[in-house]
């Protein structure tokens, strides 16, 4: 087991904590990943006492046209001549001892998944973590209109009795695989239990979404017991969902369309290939990531 990029900064007082991870990357569309993990991170005043060091773990020279290969690149920030910031992709652990929660805040590898994961197993050792928590999201057919769908995913099958009785879908995919579901593979050689939630969210909608993130945090939340107030991540989901209702209306025929999801949501059809939806928006232009 190879860890020397975790680097462990400080004690952060928790005692057998989970763990909830969330990554940018293929399953962080509509920020939900990364951005229910930063909510809670601020909610909980979660602190900083591991990060992972970069090295050796991405690709930073893509080759290809200047739109693509800069989404590899690091970020940098000059002025007046001068390296003002240099940013490289961080995978930064929170703690908050108060409610006993780690926190996992990071970028999906390009490469040496198996290292990465050392990384985190190693530290779920040092810190006796028992229970690991993905947070993700995908493109799909739930309308902005509707609770998104979730999606889990088990390392055994005892942690199904973690969850609701009713109305929970569990993973039939098949296909290319994502970090956590290597993670997922590899969990109980490591006597740790994880568990995968990823919510289905409106591929028509593009960048942070606030109502599927409360959906998430919620879910979560419920999960873990965590005793926390989300009416402000609440109300933002709200205003969202009001602000594109209005802005829908000016499109005759995506709204045609959103009905049509609506009324297969509601009679619970489940179509994971989008049909001609998918067709549709790749003619306007909207990336399904």
């Amino acid at each position: 087991m190879n860890t020397d990029n975790l680097k462990i900064e400080c004690e952060p007082g928790l005692n057998k904590p989970s763990l909830i991870m969330g990554f940018s990357g293929w399953m962080d569309g509509g920020d939900v990943s990364t951005g229910a993990v930063k909510y809670l991170r601020e909610k909980l005043e979660a602190e900083q006492f591991a990060h992972i060091d970069p090295a050796g773990f991405y690709i930073y020279n893509f080759p290809g046209s200047m739109e693509i290969s800069s989404l590899f690149r690091p970020h940098t920030k000059m002025k007046d001549g001068l390296v003002q910031k240099y940013d490289l992709p961080a995978n930064t652990f929170y703690g908050s001892a108060k409610h006993n929660l780690a926190l996992l805040l990071g970028k999906e590898p390009n490469f040496a998944w198996e290292q990465y994961a050392d990384c985190i197993f190693e530290l779920s050792v040092k810190f006796d973590i028992r229970q690991i928590f993905f947070v993700g999201s995908v493109a799909g057919l739930t309308p902005h209109t509707r609770e998104p769908r979730m999606t889990f995913s088990v390392s055994d099958e005892k942690l199904k009795t973690l969850l609701p009785q009713q109305g929970v879908r569990f993973s039939n995919y098949e296909g290319p695989a994502a970090l956590t579901s290597y993670l997922l593979s590899r969990a109980p050689q490591h006597g740790v239990d994880m568990l995968n939630m990823v919510a289905e969210i409106p591929a028509y909608v593009q960048g942070y979404n606030p109502r599927c993130i409360e959906a998430a945090v919620r879910t979560l939340s419920r999960i873990l017991d965590l005793r926390i107030n989300l009416d402000d991540l609440r109300d933002m989901g709200d205003d969202f969902e009001k602000r594109l209702t209005e802005l829908i209306s000016n499109q005759p025929d995506l709204a045609k369309k959103i009905t049509e999801l609506e009324e297969d949501y509601d009679n619970q059809v489940f179509d994971t290939e989008m049909g001609d939806l998918k067709e549709w928006l790749q003619q306007k232009g909207i990336r399904l990531d």
